[in-house]
Order: structure tokens, then sequence, then C-alpha cells
């Protein structure tokens, strides 16, 4: 596309405001891609992946480092965290996204300012239905720990896959308020509870599909396991 630049009236060769602003965003554009900041792992700073052939900004989930290739990220709107690109976010399918699996080796390094421009939000179009990258689902944790206040324990029970956050909330809760009241009864000297963390998907082995069957059910049986 060719934008042909409006001169004001004060002089031959002089911009008008917006199109001053154009240009900065395209020299910032031009900073951005000759000069990319390395990421490394392990930061929360904001990154920017490639989406096809468009750059999108992505949010990091600090403690979700699959080795050394794969890491989860939500993608967010290039404005964040301003009102205005929430909404315009939501209309272009940035919010609908959750977490998701990110190769690492699309990452082109920490986000700029500048790579705003090479976005579908800039280019007015939706996010595609599939932008390369799996769902990185969430799992419940049911640990029993001493209560000496140490950290010794095990996990009496993993539940994941979860393809929707919202289900593993609702077992979340369901699971603490069965426990209420059993919580220090049902191993002896250990205290049970229910962590909500992401699903590692390097044991998928290890974990009962929340979806088979209820989750209450699943801990009863854990715990009747223990005593057989």
């Amino acid at each position: 596309m060719i934008r042909r630049f409006r001169r004001c009236g004060h002089g031959p060769g002089v911009l008008t405001p917006e199109d001053q602003a154009i240009v900065d965003q395209f020299r910032a554009m031009l900073t951005a891609l000759r000069n990319p900041e390395p990421w490394k792992p392990g930061s929360a700073q904001d990154i920017a992946v490639r989406v096809g052939p468009f750059t999108e900004r992505a949010h990091t989930r600090p403690g979700d480092d699959h080795g050394p290739d794969m890491i989860a990220v939500a993608l967010v709107h290039p404005g964040t965290p301003h009102a205005g690109a929430y909404l315009h976010g939501r209309q272009l399918g940035y919010t609908e996204r959750g977490w998701l699996r990110c190769d690492t080796s699309a990452i082109l390094g920490f986000w700029q300012p500048g790579y705003a421009m090479l976005t579908h939000a800039a280019a007015g179009l939706t996010l595609p239905d599939d932008v390369g990258m799996e769902p990185a689902h969430y799992a419940l944790y049911i640990e029993a720990r001493k209560r000496d206040d140490s950290l010794d324990g095990y996990t009496l029970l993993r539940l994941g896959p979860y393809t929707q956050t919202r289900h593993a909330q609702q077992d979340h809760e369901r699971l603490t308020t069965a426990l209420d009241g059993r919580e220090t009864t049902l191993v002896p000297g250990h205290r049970v509870s229910a962590r909500y963390a992401p699903f590692d998907v390097s044991d998928h082995q290890l974990f009962a599909d929340p979806y088979e069957a209820d989750a209450v059910s699943l801990l009863d049986a854990a715990v009747a396991r223990l005593s057989a």
C-alpha cells in the first residue's frame, strides 16, 4: 500500500502531524527489526512472536517453560494495557485464545513498540483461527503435605488437561468444598489441598482425565487406594 503524505501550508517538505506520526512509527519499526532485544527464558517481559507473516505481542506465563523449545504465551493487542486496546482486541480475537504453547524459534525477542505496525491489529485484520500454536492447558494437583510446616509430602492425584480454564476453576472449587473439614483427616499427619497450575504435558501419563469421571469421585478413589 502506498501512503501519500499531506503537506501543510507552512512551507515545502513539511509534513502534517498525522503523517509525521506515521513516519515516526515506521522508523521505530525499522529500529526494532534491526536491533531486536534477545529473549531469555524466565523473564516476565512481553515478547514478539511470529504468527504467519505478522508479528504479535505476547505475555509469557512464568514457570511454564517446556524445556528450551517451548513456552506458554497469551497473544495480546499491541496497545495493551490501554482500555481501548482491550475492546479492539476483543473485536479482533486477541482475548479469546487463552494460553498457547509457543515454539521458542518463533520468538523474535522482547516486545518493542516498533513492532506494532507489523501486527494483525495494525492491518485491521482478525487473528486467524489457526495461529500455529496449540492450547497450553491447565491441571489440578491434589497434594498431601505434612503438617509440620515442612514441604515434605506427595501428590495424591493429578487431574488434566482441562481444555477450558473455567472447567478447572469449577473443579477446584468443588474439590476445595469437598475437602472442607476433612483436609487434615484424609491422610494421617498430612494436610490435603487442591492446587491450580499449568498442565505439564511431559507427564501426561500421570494425569486422570477430568472429563471422563467426577473430580470428587476420583479424589475419593485415590484416598481409598491409600487405605487399601
